[in-house]
């Protein structure tokens, strides 16, 4: 863990049953996230183990971010953090000098006997969670439950850059699925986005499975975790849809993606975070 975040989690779940209801993609029907009441939940900045990497369905790469300058189109990526919730840490104290393998435990942690941890933050750490808070900050967390298939999504405001004399603004979405009845194995097929910009504009968004990829949600790998982009010659937005989840035995099922806000944000107001 580097450091925290606190987050607003929106959990559309606790808002209703989970009873089997339409899905329609429409405006009109899609409830604005901030009309769900919200809970402040702690999330961690965490540097995922090198070897646990070939044993979990995620993307090595999940944190993008633009360069400092505002001609520079390219995406660059942080390779092996991750975000963690509260609730899904399990604390222990590690007796090795090295606890985990990754290229940035180095450069940040410095080895402290006396310490409690044993590890105490570099300069270096606290000067790179300055120059990369705006795409690293987290503040909006939305879940939501259809069908034992839980969907949450995490959205960050990159920045903007020009393209064709316009400005254009971009956002990095990670989404985390689970299947919580992993006894009945899912397939995701395809998903299907509606995209609403506060200009007026609604794009929508057909394809197959998710990353070039449709994974299968089973016992042996309930979960799967990816990241997108999205971006909007608006300043704001909104993004919400569904997956198409195939069942064992062929039929099919739908399940939410829960809407969440696409926001700008400037460095000036940037989510409070403490180091650990």
């Amino acid at each position: 863990i580097l450091f925290s975040w606190l987050a607003r989690v929106f959990d559309r779940s606790d808002e209703r049953s989970n009873a089997s209801l339409p899905l329609p993609l429409t405006i009109a029907s899609k409830t604005h996230v901030n009309e769900i009441r919200s809970q402040s939940v702690t999330y961690y900045q965490a540097l995922v183990d090198a070897r646990d990497v070939p044993h979990i369905r995620a993307q090595t790469e999940s944190v993008t971010f633009f360069g400092n300058q505002e001609q520079d189109q390219n995406v660059y990526a942080l390779p092996g953090l991750d975000y963690v919730a509260h609730e899904d840490v399990i604390p222990y104290i590690s007796t090795e000098r090295t606890p985990i393998e990754h290229e940035l435990f180095d450069k940040f942690l410095i080895y402290d006997p006396e310490a409690t941890p044993n590890f105490v933050t570099r300069e270096h750490l606290k000067s790179w969670q300055t120059r990369h808070h705006r795409w690293l900050e987290l503040s909006d967390v939305s879940k939501d439950v259809t069908h034992q298939i839980r969907v949450t999504v995490i959205p960050f405001y990159m920045g903007s850059r020009f393209t064709q004399g316009m400005s254009v603004h971009w956002w990095r979405y990670t989404i985390r699925i689970e299947n919580l009845n992993p006894t009945e194995a899912v397939t995701l097929r395809e998903r299907h986005w509606r995209i609403f910009s506060v200009a007026g504009t609604l794009e929508t968004v057909r394809g197959k499975g998710v990353v070039g990829q449709e994974p299968k949600l089973s016992k042996e790998y309930p979960a799967f975790q990816y990241s997108s982009h999205v971006s909007l010659s608006a300043t704001s937005g909104h993004m919400w849809g569904t997956f198409k989840m195939e069942k064992e035995d062929g039929t099919f099922v739908e399940v939410r993606i829960p809407a969440f806000n696409l926001e700008c944000k400037s460095d000036s107001n940037a989510g409070e975070k403490s180091s650990v």
